[in-house]
């Protein structure tokens, strides 16, 4: 205990805690190194001791022995020493026995926040790159549950039922027309003209039971506050069968040929409707990726500029199902016609009599809307479809068909002509005392500045040899040719005509059609034989853009090598048709991407140039054909009309006969499916 009981001078305090007075001799300032001591395992946490008021902290203690003297006292030290309540009111202040609640001026819409520095523009964040492989998933879906579930219910349905319909309405009409033919020609004896007359008349009514479903069609039509040409056929078989019950009773021969017609190509109508809906449906369930063919306006001097962009399946089942224009005309002329042959016959019915009259208004309703009227919209469009189905493409309705119509203009890229894969090194060879691999590498530094469809290949040509790539200065483009500046080197690279033009020394190099030259300093020093594979692809898809008139081809490829003349030699097409913008030109329209509210044309499931461009071509030619098809049946119904309304005023005669009829409709069937035909002529 007496050990324990040491007392403390000050001089040992200020020595403890570091004071000026008591500071160590030089020699204590770098202690010898003491020998490690190997780590104890920490003791077990004990529970902190209570703060009380009275507790002291050593900062504090070391602050007051530093500030003291030799001469002051150990008490007078530790009585400045501060608490630790009283160090924390010295450090932050007093503190508030309520807590801050700042006031808060009410809102006012006249303040303005105000800014050390202006905030610039917000910046448009860059663009998501489209692949197909990243959206297959959500693609499937949407084709499960559109598509693809409307091509199983419409295989369900069949064309087997319809194909044997038609079969057996076009045996009706043969049977029909030849008993007619024999008549005209008196080949028929008076005793069986009533066997004659009665079979007509069974030939008719079988022919309304086997096309029972065009007839429901139109009926529905008609519940549903619609007036379609199904729905001008309802009327024409129940004028008709009324008219062949008089027939019965006065010996005469009813328009069941003509009838048996007209229900034989309604009937092909609905086939080929049929057969389109389950031809597009199939290339959709089939689709692993979807782009689509949009059209751009304004994009070049006032044209229409066809564009690519992503493909949704909404652009496609929000729109082929929709009334086209031609049609709506259709439907407008039935409703028309309707009206025109009831007014002959009630105008025929008062001047000659009852019989008249119902004879009038149903040769008026049979040529008024001649047969192959029904035929007019479908029939092109199931040979378009039935090859775009081909080549993987769908239309999307008369909004894309109509917007395809215009004059417009198709650019042209370097993936379109050459894909991929499409070009190939078949050679070089190196004149002159530069290094080979020198050569190769300006030429390289010259591609890559210019892109297109040869920075691949000389890339990996570049890497094969262990190349440096140069930095090129002054980059310059030429009609065939580039040139630059590397260092004190100036190179030109281009075709053998773009070399005699720029009057390079050729040297003893030889001429190649499909070679690429390079110069350095006005002399040859290397030749690069290229070849490039001709796609079928790009060959049709050339050949169908350039043969339309009102679509000008519109080549935006950056490669040098595709002139005109080696298109034409290359392709076997005759390039004068074609447009090759400037190169300042050509980067201002290829940054030009589709909107979203920008019509599509089509929608198309796999690569190349033949999809697009088929696709383009054929909405072109298909909205032609439908558009004169209408027009050429609503004159020819016209016209008939018009005769009609004469016969009413002046007397039938002999031309209500039944022969008659069937003649007009005969007349008007050739040039009919003529245009019908022009889809396949893309």
């Amino acid at each position: 205990m007496d050990e324990l009981e040491t007392t403390f001078g000050l001089e040992d305090i200020l020595r403890e805690f570091g004071s000026p007075s008591a500071r160590p001799e030089p020699e204590e300032l770098f202690p010898a190194p003491e020998p490690e001591i190997p780590e104890e395992p920490e003791p077990a946490e004990e529970p902190a001791e209570e703060v009380t008021a009275d507790t002291i902290r050593l900062d504090q203690i070391r602050k007051a022995v530093s500030q003291s003297t030799p001469d002051t006292d150990a008490t007078a030290v530790f009585d400045a020493v501060p608490t630790e309540e009283e160090a924390e009111e010295e450090e932050y202040g007093p503190l508030a026995e309520e807590e801050f609640d700042p006031e808060v001026e009410p809102f006012s819409e006249e303040w303005e926040p105000e800014y050390d520095e202006p905030m610039g523009d917000y910046p448009t964040p860059e663009p998501i790159r489209f692949h197909h492989k990243a959206r297959q998933k959500e693609l499937r879906a949407k084709l499960v549950a559109g598509p693809e579930h409307l091509y199983y219910t419409l295989t369900e349905l069949g064309v087997g039922r319809l194909r044997l319909s038609i079969l057996l309405n076009a045996i009706l009409f043969i049977v029909s027309a030849g008993l007619t033919g024999l008549y005209t020609w008196g080949l028929i004896s008076p005793e069986r003209l009533q066997l004659v007359i009665f079979v007509q008349f069974l030939s008719l009514l079988l022919s309304a039971l086997l096309g029972c479903y065009r007839l429901m069609e139109g009926v529905t039509d008609l519940l549903h506050l619609r007036f379609t040409a199904g729905s001008l056929l309802v009327f024409t078989f129940i004028i008709c069968l009324t008219d062949s019950i008089l027939c019965l009773s006065e010996r005469r021969i009813p328009v069941s040929a003509a009838f048996s017609l007209e229900m034989t190509m309604a009937s092909l109508a609905v086939h080929d409707r049929r057969n389109t809906q389950i031809r597009m449906m199939d290339t959709l369930r089939r689709a692993t990726r979807l782009d689509s063919v949009v059209c751009v306006p304004d994009f070049y001097q006032g044209c229409t500029g066809i564009g690519t962009g992503q493909g949704e399946v909404e652009h496609f089942m929000d729109q082929y199902s929709v009334t086209s224009q031609p049609e709506k005309v259709l439907n407008w002329y039935a409703l028309a016609t309707l009206g025109v042959s009831l007014a002959a016959g009630i105008l025929g019915g008062i001047r000659h009599g009852f019989s008249t009259g119902l004879q009038l208004c149903a040769a008026s309703a049979l040529v008024g809307m001649p047969a192959t009227a029904f035929l007019s919209i479908s029939r092109p469009t199931a040979i378009l479809e039935k090859q775009l189905h081909k080549l993987g493409a769908v239309l999307c309705g008369w909004k894309g068909i109509r917007a395809a119509g215009s004059k417009a203009v198709y650019p042209l890229h370097d993936a379109d002509l050459f894909p991929a894969g499409a070009t190939k090194l078949n050679g070089m060879k190196f004149y002159g005392d530069r290094d080979p691999d020198l050569v190769v590498a300006y030429a390289t530094a010259l591609i890559k500045s210019n892109g297109g469809a040869l920075v691949s290949m000389f890339s990996r040509l570049l890497d094969s040899r262990n190349g440096y790539y140069y930095k090129i200065d002054n980059f310059t483009s030429y009609p065939g040719g580039i040139g630059g500046e590397i260092g004190d080197d100036v190179v030109l690279l281009g075709t053998l005509e773009f070399m005699k033009s720029m009057e390079v020394d050729m040297g003893a190099c030889r001429p190649l059609d499909q070679a690429v030259y390079a110069a350095i300093d006005g002399e040859v020093c290397g030749v690069f034989a290229i070849s490039y594979r001709k796609a079928r692809s790009t060959t049709a898809g050339l050949r169908t853009l350039c043969s339309h008139r009102g679509l000008t081809p519109m080549v935006l490829c950056d490669d040098f090598m595709l002139t005109k003349s080696f298109i034409h030699s290359r392709f076997g097409i005759l390039p004068r048709h074609m447009e090759f913008p400037p190169r300042e030109m050509r980067q201002d329209l290829l940054a030009r991407e589709p909107a979203e509210l920008d019509p599509v044309i089509a929608l198309t499931t796999r690569e190349g140039l033949a999809p697009k461009a088929f696709a383009v071509t054929g909405a072109r030619v298909l909205g032609r054909a439908m558009t004169v098809g209408v027009a050429l049946h609503m004159a020819a119904g016209i016209l008939g009309l018009l005769i009609m309304l004469i016969i009413a005023y002046m007397g039938p005669g002999n031309v209500l006969s039944s022969g008659a009829i069937l003649l007009y409709q005969l007349i008007w069937l050739l040039p009919a499916i003529l245009i019908t035909e022009w889809p396949r002529t893309i």
